[in-house]
């Protein structure tokens, strides 16, 4: 027991630097509060808010020109109006098509005429 014991202090003792320079570089990579993970980590965060950022600007950028345009031509607003919350004037008619692919069920259809046939009679 005595002989495993000075064996494992010797062992020890002669790689006391390089246990020292494993466990210093195990701390600062990983296990501390600013290691090299956490580095990596708040870069891609601060790249991800960087994107958010350019994307807010664009739109800013869009709406200023948006507004721009309003001020500057009184047709805008009616076209924003038309197009965008489907307004129309007293003596118009306005159709609405949607290029939406939107299925029929044929059967349901079917069953609709049934029943409305059957209340008929």
């Amino acid at each position: 027991m005595n002989t495993k014991l000075t064996m494992t202090l010797r062992l020890l003792a002669h790689y006391k630097y390089l246990i020292t320079v494993v466990i210093g570089v195990a701390m600062v990579g990983f296990l501390d509060e600013n290691s090299l993970l956490m580095h990596v980590r708040h870069r891609l965060k601060i790249s991800d808010l960087n994107d958010q950022i350019e994307m807010y600007n664009e739109r800013n950028e869009a709406a200023t020109h948006e507004l721009r345009e309003l001020r500057l031509h009184p047709k805008a607003i009616e076209k924003i109006a038309r197009e965008r919350y489907f307004m129309k004037a007293d003596d118009e008619d306005i159709f609405i098509l949607s290029t939406d692919a939107q299925r029929i069920d044929s059967d349901k259809i079917q069953q609709d005429n049934e029943q409305l046939y059957q209340t008929n009679q």
